[in-house]
C-alpha cells in the first residue's frame, strides 16, 4: 500500500487554523494580507500567521502560505519585501509557500531559499513534462488542474520522481474557467480573480439578449427560479479514497479560504477518519462510508460531484435552478476556555463549569445544540444558563461577536465546536 496521504486543509483566520489542526489536518494552507488569491478572506497578520505556525508545529502539523496571484509589475516590489519578512520570520518559518507566477517563483527562489515551492493549480499543471520542469527549477510539488483525470493524475506519477509530490483538490467549490483562471469578474465589475478579488460571477443568474434587441432580456429557464448557467456543484471525493490512494497523490487538499470553522472541522474530521480508516483497511474503509457520507452533508455545499476525476463532466454537474448552498447546520462557536464557575455567578451554578465562546450566530437558552468533538464522540446538550462577558445573565445571544459564558448540560472541551440542526433553533 502507498504511503499515507497528507490532509491539506484551508484555513481564513487563526481560530480556523486551529480548528483544522485540532480536527485532524496534516497541513494548513493560509493567505497573508496580500499576495493570495482570496483578497476577502480575513487572511492573517503576520503576527497571526506566526502564532499560527508555532501552534501547527506544536501539533505536528505544517503550515503553507498562498503567494498565487498572477503579478503585474507595479506587485514586485512589494512581492520581494512580503517574502524576506516570511523568511525572516521568528521563531518559526512557513513550511512551503505556494506559487503560480514565475516571476513570483523566481523571486521566492532567490529571497527564501531554505522554504520549499509548491506550484498552484493556477498554472495550469495538466502534463508531466510541466511537473518536470517544476522540479527542475526546485519545486517540491505541484497541485494538479481540477481539469485532470485519476488516470492522467496516474500517468503523471509514473513518469516525474518519486521525490516530487502531487496535490490534488479532494473537496469543495469548483471554478468554472480553466484551472481557476476567470476574466469574468475582472469584466463585469473591475475586481480580478487573478489577483484574490473575485465576486464569483459563475453564482450569478444569467438570461439571453438577441443583438437587435438589446432590452429585451429573454430568461432561459430550467424552472420558474431560472438557469445558473455556469454554476457548478462542488467537488466531493468522500466515497473514492482508495482510487485517490491509487492514483500517487501524495496531498489530498480541501478548498474552502472563505469558509467557517464549522465547515473546516466537519471537513477535516471527515476526510481524516475516512483516510485513516482506510489505511486500516479496505473493508473499515467501506463499513463506514455511510457515516463519511452523511457527515460530509453536514458542511455547506451546492450538491456534489466527482468533477473530471472519472471522465468529461456532463450536464449533471451543474445546478440550474438556485446559487445557493444546502446549510442544515449553523455554527453557533468555537470553545475558547473552559472554566470553574467563580462567586461572579449566581449560587446555583457556583462550582460548575462554564465555557467561553465568541458567539457567531443567535441561539438562546433552553435551546438543545451539539457539542462536536475532533475524535467524533460528539453529544447534545441543552443550554442550561448564558452570561455576556460582564458576567450579566442572558435568554440569547443576538450580535455575532459577542464573548458568551454558557452553562451546558455536558462538559465541552477547549477547541470543541458547537453547531445546531436549524430545525432545532427556538
Amino acid at each position: 500500500m502507498r504511503e499515507k496521504p497528507e490532509l491539506l486543509i484551508p484555513a481564513s483566520s487563526l481560530e480556523v487554523l486551529k480548528t483544522a489542526v485540532c480536527f485532524g489536518a496534516d497541513a494548513v494552507y493560509i493567505g497573508g494580507e496580500a499576495f493570495g488569491l482570496r483578497a476577502k478572506a480575513k487572511n492573517f497578520s503576520m503576527e497571526e500567521m506566526a502564532e499560527g505556525i508555532v501552534f501547527a508545529h506544536a501539533h505536528g502539523a505544517k503550515v503553507y502560505v498562498t503567494a498565487n496571484i498572477l503579478a503585474h509589475n507595479e506587485d514586485l516590489d512589494g512581492a520581494r519585501s512580503y517574502f524576506a519578512e516570511l523568511a525572516a520570520m521568528q521563531p518559526e518559518a512557513p513550511d512551503a509557500l505556494i506559487i503560480s507566477d514565475p516571476g513570483m517563483f523566481m523571486l521566492a527562489k532567490e529571497i527564501c531559499p531554505g522554504m520549499e515551492i509548491h506550484i498552484s493549480t493556477q498554472a495550469n499543471n495538466t502534463n508531466y513534462q510541466t511537473y518536470r520542469f517544476w522540479w527542475e527549477q526546485g519545486a517540491k510539488r505541484v497541485v494538479s488542474a481540477r481539469e485532470l483525470s485519476l488516470r492522467e493524475i496516474a500517468e503523471i506519477r509514473k513518469q516525474i520522481p518519486k521525490e516530487m509530490e502531487i496535490e490534488s483538490f479532494v473537496h469543495g467549490a469548483m471554478c468554472i474557467s480553466y484551472s481557476g483562471r476567470c476574466l469574468l469578474s475582472s469584466y463585469f465589475t473591475g475586481r480580478d480573480a487573478n489577483k484574490g478579488e473575485c465576486t464569483h460571477p459563475c453564482r450569478w443568474k444569467y438570461a439571453v439578449v438577441e443583438e437587435t434587441r438589446p432590452d429585451e432580456y429573454l430568461p432561459v429557464y430550467e424552472n420558474e427560479r431560472g438557469t445558473f448557467l455556469f454554476n457548478s456543484k462542488d467537488l466531493c471525493m468522500i466515497g473514492h479514497i482508495p482510487q485517490m490512494v491509487a492514483s500517487g497523490i501524495n496531498s489530498f487538499k480541501i478548498e474552502g479560504r472563505m469558509k467557517t470553522a464549522l465547515y473546516v472541522a466537519v471537513a477535516a474530521r471527515t476526510y481524516r477518519k475516512a483516510i485513516d480508516d482506510y489505511f486500516v483497511s479496505v473493508q473499515k474503509y467501506r463499513e463506514n462510508l455511510a457515516w463519511y457520507k452523511e457527515e460530509i452533508a453536514k458542511c455547506t455545499y451546492r450538491q456534489f460531484t466527482t468533477g473530471f476525476y472519472f471522465g468529461k463532466p456532463d450536464e449533471t454537474t451543474q445546478i440550474y435552478d438556485n446559487n445557493t448552498y444546502v446549510n442544515d447546520y449553523v455554527y453557533l462557536g468555537t470553545v475558547e476556555e473552559v472554566g470553574q464557575c467563580t462567586d461572579d455567578f449566581p449560587k446555583a451554578f457556583q462550582g460548575n463549569t462554564l465555557a467561553r465562546i465568541k458567539q457567531r450566530n443567535k441561539f438562546s437558552v433552553g435551546d438543545s445544540i451539539e457539542i462536536m468533538k475532533p475524535d467524533g464522540n460528539d453529544s447534545s446538550v441543552i443550554v442550561e444558563g448564558m452570561w455576556d462577558e460582564a458576567f450579566q445573565p442572558m435568554e440569547s445571544c443576538p450580535h455575532p461577536g459577542q464573548t458568551v459564558w454558557l452553562k451546558l448540560s455536558d462538559v465541552p472541551a477547549k477547541f470543541d465546536l458547537l453547531r445546531v440542526k436549524k430545525t432545532e433553533l427556538n
